[in-house]
């Protein structure tokens, strides 16, 4: 087949990557960013964590099993996707399979993609692309299709999760042991796994003064962007802590629960984007395999009295969650509703579950 190069990948820094256009045909800028895996690119692509960035995923053979249906599950939410639609800005790949194979597709992804109204581009050289990332860190480009130039957008400077957090509260199940969700951005498999074990789930905004509901414990869910934008969540998850209300934070909730304890973030060279990330359990030697979706870190040098780090990054020795020595708060920064293990770290949701349970006995 014969490839007209007719869209390009340009960094700030000036660099041009030259490639082909196999979805839509719209010019876009944001943050790029890579990410690893061999597979999960359907998952990806609705994680509401990538708002405002364009992916790059570093496996070289991308869309040789299609996309899933839009079935729901048994709680209602969409099996195969973390979210109801795609949330990057535009994505970025080495070889694209124009041809797919699974039992479970139900279309291409160059399909899927045009639907959504996001461009794709594909005959990059992925590999020197994440080598510049890796040396400078992560930086702002462009995708220009048909030579349509647009501006550069930097996302960070907006509050990204205002964009991804639901609009108004909405509550799942009916048990007894009721939990609030802080949608910051929330993947899907998280509220699965909570309503996996009996508790009711009552997902609010962001922003929401949620203290007016009648509660057990609070998690605190992932999302995209710098924490420190989120300033009302903050203000809350501070109350709660006051009021020694059990929380449990996940990726971005890590670093809502420690700049709410008193502690600080940084941002992070070029981010953890990957499937396989090894994390280190405190005080052990217990290691698990995890999967992982930020920009940001906590910094464990500014933990306040009573805190302590809960694992560590084994790769770069950065923070990977906290806890609180004696009262019930604790995080994590990767995602124990994901399964590179398979679900070597879904007994997080059974912890909060028993924290809830003796705080209030």
């Amino acid at each position: 087949m014969l490839l007209k190069k007719n869209a390009k990948l340009v960094l700030e820094d000036g660099s041009v990557f030259y490639g082909c256009s196999f979805a839509s045909e719209k010019s876009v800028s944001g943050e790029i960013v890579f990410s690893t895996g061999m597979v999960g690119y359907p998952e990806s692509l609705t994680d509401p964590s990538y708002k405002g960035q364009i992916l790059c995923l570093t496996y070289p053979l991308i869309g040789n099993y299609g996309v899933p249906s839009d079935e729901k599950d048994q709680f209602n939410l969409k099996k195969h996707f973390e979210s109801n639609k795609i949330h990057i800005q535009g994505l970025v790949i080495s070889d694209y399979s124009f041809e797919h194979s699974h039992w479970n597709a139900k279309k291409s992804l160059a399909e899927w993609l045009k639907e959504n109204d996001i461009p794709g581009i594909f005959d990059v050289d992925t590999r020197e692309l994440t080598k510049k990332i890796r040396e400078k860190g992560a930086m702002l480009g462009k995708i220009i299709i048909n030579d349509k130039d647009v501006k550069l957008y930097n996302p960070n400077k907006d509050d990204l999760v205002k964009q991804v957090t639901i609009k108004n509260p909405v509550t799942y199940g009916k048990e007894s042991k009721k939990i609030i969700l802080i949608d910051c951005g929330v993947k899907n498999n998280i509220i699965r796994n909570l309503l996996k074990r009996k508790l009711t789930v009552i997902r609010v905004p962001y922003d929401y003064d949620f203290f007016k509901f009648d509660f057990d414990g609070i998690v605190v869910s992932n999302g995209p962007g710098d924490p420190k934008m989120c300033k009302k969540t903050i203000a809350n998850i501070r109350k709660a802590i006051d009021k020694e209300i059990p929380i449990f934070g996940i990726c971005l909730g890590n670093q809502l629960l420690a700049l709410s304890a008193g502690a600080d973030t940084y941002k992070l060279k070029y981010g953890h984007r990957s499937q396989n990330q090894p994390c280190l359990l405190k005080d052990t030697k217990r290691c698990f395999i995890t999967t992982q979706n930020h920009g940001f870190a906590v910094d464990t040098d500014t933990l306040p009295s009573g805190w302590k780090p809960l694992f560590t990054n084994i790769n770069d020795y950065t923070n990977e969650g906290i806890k609180h020595k004696t009262k019930p708060f604790f995080s994590s920064q990767f995602h124990p509703e994901a399964t590179p293990g398979p679900a070597d770290t879904e007994f997080l949701f059974d912890d909060f579950v028993k924290m809830m349970k003796n705080k209030n006995e």
